[in-house]
């Protein structure tokens, strides 16, 4: 979809509306994992130096059926490289599909919270779950949302962030 329909672009006009004013930068790279995450961040947030940064991975990580002890590991280091460049972290939590059992699916899952309440860093809910419940809204693959869901996408994520700035 073209950048400008993805919900990170339409983010600043819903901050705006909640009376929050914000520059966003999209710094995600479909098919990101967290390890990519961590390795392109020092340069991200020297380029952008920001306030903020809100830190949605491991979708990709889970997919690929990485160990949630790394990707809680590499969760925490880019925790600790936002605070060290003087810029607040924000973690959304992920959730993947049951693909490989209960098991992994629950660790998987509880990575989040277990990261947010070791670091204190205030944890988001996944807006996938409000998506995925409305098929017209997803795209075939069932993983990601279609253009359609953009807004409320943006509108979820500021409601959750405007607390939080």
């Amino acid at each position: 979809m073209p950048i400008e329909k993805a919900w990170p672009s339409i983010l600043p006009s819903e901050l705006e509306e909640k009376g929050k004013n914000a520059t966003v930068i999209n710094g995600s790279i479909s098919g990101d994992t967290t390890g990519n995450g961590l390795a392109r961040l020092p340069a991200l947030l020297e380029q952008h130096s920001p306030d903020i940064v809100l830190i949605e991975l491991g979708a990709n990580d889970g997919l690929r059926g990485f160990a949630p002890n790394l990707i809680q590991q590499n969760l925490i280091t880019i925790i600790e490289q936002t605070r060290k460049a003087g810029a607040d972290p924000i973690l959304m939590q992920i959730h993947v599909l049951p693909n490989y059992g209960k098991r992994y699916t629950q660790a998987f899952s509880n990575v989040y919270p277990t990261v947010a309440e070791e670091t204190q860093v205030p944890l988001m809910p996944f807006f996938l779950e409000q998506i995925i419940i409305k098929p017209e809204w997803m795209m075939d693959d069932g993983l990601h949302p279609k253009p359609d869901a953009q807004p409320w996408i943006a509108e979820f994520v500021a409601g959750h962030l405007v607390d939080l700035m």
